[in-house]
């Protein structure tokens, strides 16, 4: 493996002009949302004043973003090296996916102009998990963007102010390491106010914020390998073969998955509630056996032999892995939820296409971004080629320019 470097090419390419105007479409929701209030453009009641934006916006998504943090785990508390070369991907995913649930937080607030109040000490709510929520992502959100600034300061030849960053990096990696274990365990913390509202299969008094970490910790790996499934299909022959790495990671997220499974039917059982999802004509069932199947789909990976580092399993292994735990979060926060009084809820189709719009986003600021900087790593093929090509390239210059002094 080599040094990162742009993988060049079209800048507007068939992806881009695919996503591009479902971003745009987004941008223009967002701004009528915020002179016309949130009642134009979503569902949401007095029963429901949380909907699709915070179960699948913050909650999945920043879910989906914790490849960064779960490989710095692996790197750098676990020292695995090898898995260096996935880092800088994953932070890259890591940043939007936080960001973009941030902004999501920001059009949910009903008067969005009170936000500045949150940054001010004397109106903290320290008794508030939505409080410390903020407060952790907010913060994990700058850390993250000084973790990737070493892909902004190499290229612009900032050596100064990268080797100042490089002083202190070892204490931003630490910070960036902790954070996401506090807010990540609170965002399941968030639904035990709710009380009885939360179905009791899903409700868990005790075990709402491990389960909410654990599902992290899972998405977080499964989406360093689907990312990379993704690249390295689009990008044949250029980008390295690293199925063995995806191997090892479907391996540790299997262990995840089956303490969660563990824990969860051990919940269940212990509260004697497992009556809840038995049965054929009941949609809570329904709903609980589709996330244990999701997730014990890619346990089979371990007894496959030879088919484990297969590239179309490892990927349908990742997805499998993402739909099972986004699942359990859009359940407990938001399916699973029943208010009472009547109320229903069922995201509006502007609400939809905000939701689309934020990936849509993501994919294309990625896409720029690994055509231009130098994010994902490249065959040391590849660079003998470029470097062979440069060597002859300046001595044909230099016989040239010998022939005519001549």
């Amino acid at each position: 493996m080599s040094n990162p470097r742009p993988v060049g090419g079209r800048l507007i390419s068939a992806s881009i002009l695919f996503f591009a105007p479902l971003a745009v479409i987004c941008l223009a929701l967002i701004v009528k949302r915020l002179f016309f209030g949130i009642g134009s453009v979503t569902a949401l009641n007095g029963g429901y004043p949380w909907g699709l934006w915070i179960a699948f916006d913050l909650l999945v998504g920043t879910g989906f973003a914790c490849g960064g943090w779960a490989l710095a785990w692996t790197v750098y508390i676990f020292n695995k090296g090898k898995y260096h070369p996935l880092v800088r991907p994953a932070l890259l995913a890591s940043l939007f996916g936080y960001s973009l649930g941030g902004l999501s937080i920001t059009i949910d607030m009903g008067r969005y102009w009170h936000l500045p109040y949150f940054f001010l000490p004397g109106q903290f709510n320290t008794n508030s998990v939505l409080f410390e929520t903020a407060v952790c992502m907010t913060i994990y959100i700058c850390v993250v963007t000084l973790e990737f600034a070493p892909v902004w300061l190499g290229f612009f030849g900032l050596k100064k102010l990268f080797k100042k960053l490089n002083k202190i990096m070892f204490f931003i990696i630490a910070l960036g390491a902790l954070l996401p274990m506090m807010h990540q365990s609170s965002m399941g913390s968030l639904m035990i106010v709710a009380g009885h509202k939360v179905h009791p299969a899903w409700q868990s008094y005790e075990m709402l914020p491990v389960f909410s970490l654990l599902t992290a910790f899972i998405m977080g790996f499964s989406i360093v390998i689907f990312e990379g499934s993704v690249v390295k299909a689009s990008l044949a022959g250029q980008a390295p073969d690293e199925r063995h790495l995806f191997s090892q990671l479907t391996k540790t997220a299997a262990v995840l998955i089956a303490l969660f499974l563990m824990f969860r039917f051990g919940e269940l059982i212990y509260h004697n509630k497992l009556h809840y999802v038995l049965g054929l004509f009941k949609f809570e069932a329904w709903m609980f056996w589709a996330e244990v199947w999701l997730m014990t789909l890619p346990l089979l990976a371990l007894f496959l032999g030879e088919r484990r580092n297969d590239g179309r399993w490892l990927f349908v292994s990742a997805l499998s892995m993402l739909l099972g735990a986004a699942l359990w979060r859009l359940d407990y926060s938001m399916i699973m939820y029943n208010p009472g009084n009547g109320y229903k809820y069922f995201p509006s189709g502007q609400e939809l296409l905000i939701s689309i719009g934020f990936v849509s986003i993501e994919v294309c600021a990625y896409i720029l971004i690994i055509r231009l900087f130098p994010v994902l790593p490249v065959l040391k093929e590849a660079n003998k080629e470029t470097s062979e090509y440069i060597i002859a390239e300046k001595a044909a210059l230099s016989e040239n320019l010998a022939q005519k002094n001549s």
